[in-house]
């Protein structure tokens, strides 16, 4: 699949919480954990499972730094 978004990071799926609503999938990326929250019926519908190689895109307006 091709996106035009530019904020694209492959990892492995570490982690799959699945909820009745929603799931948190948690990725590894160079040693870095992020997790992300997506409906359980998309979590389905793409098979995720622990090991799995898998691609983030973040989409984001605007990102905050602080320090």
């Amino acid at each position: 699949m091709q996106l035009s978004a530019r904020n694209q990071l492959t990892g492995k799926i570490t982690d799959v919480k699945t909820g009745p609503i929603s799931t948190e999938i948690t990725m590894n990326i160079n040693g870095v954990d992020i997790v992300s929250s997506i409906t359980t019926a998309s979590a389905e519908s793409l098979n995720l499972k622990v090991d799995d190689e898998a691609t983030a895109v973040i989409k984001a307006s605007s990102i905050m730094i602080a320090k």
